[in-house]
């Protein structure tokens, strides 16, 4: 009996073992292609290849799951965040729910044979039980931070695009042409997000500082409110805004430089116990054969 459970309890492990690292280790997908992706018509089923099957099936698997957690207390899916990422509820829902068994199932499979030899079953239990708890909450720390940079890449690409506009405006060019063509200028996902919704505000008819408003509440993207209110008011009074926008980017790259450094600062602080530990413990080795040499003599 004792073979056949170590090779049971040996195979659950591995598989655990392997879906754990294949959820931890998945490549975050680039924003701009992922973006793309999104606004492209979904293929034929004749034309899907294998790879981009295996997507839809877990889409399906997470859509279902999302279905069946929305109305479960504590459950809180981050749709603005998913959203800037370029990321699914229902994939990010799924990724939730494969750790979460990961870290219940894990500790007990893993200890089957100490169970076998007397271990009391609760402790494995416990283990498995706030193993799937960190797991759980493990991808809404990941895609908080990823957000985050999102959103510091997004106002980077904002001041450049502030300046843009009002490199536009100064040329005599109408408010809602100049933030199309100084749109274009840039490659980046955060520009091809600005011409999505400025392409989108002419499909609906609307003008294009209600699209930046829209994508602003859509997304949490502050840095855009104020683009939104000077174009505005620029359309409205007839206002020149040049002087306006330039500030307003030059405020903005200030606030950026400030960040980085309050960053700068936070990672020094961070580095200076892990600093005076290793100090410490080479003054231990380099004191540790003379405290020797003393008690033994």
């Amino acid at each position: 009996m004792m073979p056949i459970a170590a090779i049971i309890s040996g195979a659950a492990i591995g598989s655990g073992a392997a879906l754990l690292i294949r959820e931890v280790l998945r490549p975050a997908p680039a924003l701009g292609p992922a973006l793309r992706r999104l606004n492209q018509p979904a293929p034929t089923p004749a034309a899907t290849p294998a790879g981009e099957a295996g997507a839809h099936r877990d889409e399906r698997w997470g859509q279902w799951l999302l279905e069946r957690l929305a109305d479960v207390p504590g459950v809180r899916i981050p749709y603005k965040d998913l959203a800037l990422t370029g990321t699914t509820p229902a994939r990010f829902v799924l990724t939730k729910v494969a750790l979460a068994g990961a870290g219940l199932l894990l500790p007990p499979l893993s200890t089957v044979p100490l169970l076998l030899l007397g271990l009391p079953l609760y402790l494995p239990a416990i283990v498995g039980i706030l193993a799937a708890v960190v797991l759980w909450f493990a991808p809404d720390l990941a895609l908080r931070d990823k957000a985050k940079r999102a959103r510091t890449e997004f106002a980077h690409a904002m001041a450049a695009y502030l300046d843009l506009v009002a490199l536009r405006r100064a040329g005599n060019v109408s408010a809602e042409q100049a933030m199309e063509q100084a749109a274009t200028v840039g490659q980046g996902w955060a520009f091809q997000r600005i011409q999505a919704a400025l392409a989108q505000s002419r499909v609906d008819k609307v003008a294009h500082w209600e699209s930046l408003a829209r994508l602003t509440a859509e997304l949490d993207l502050p840095v855009m409110d104020d683009l939104a209110a000077i174009m505005r008011q620029s359309a409205d009074d007839g206002a020149s805004v040049y002087t306006t926008l330039r500030s307003r980017a030059r405020n903005l790259r200030t606030e950026l430089l400030v960040q980085q450094a309050a960053d700068a600062n936070s990672d020094s602080e961070k580095m200076t116990a892990p600093g005076a530990l290793l100090a410490v413990l080479v003054m231990l080795l380099i004191a540790f054969p003379a405290i020797i040499r003393m008690l033994t003599t």
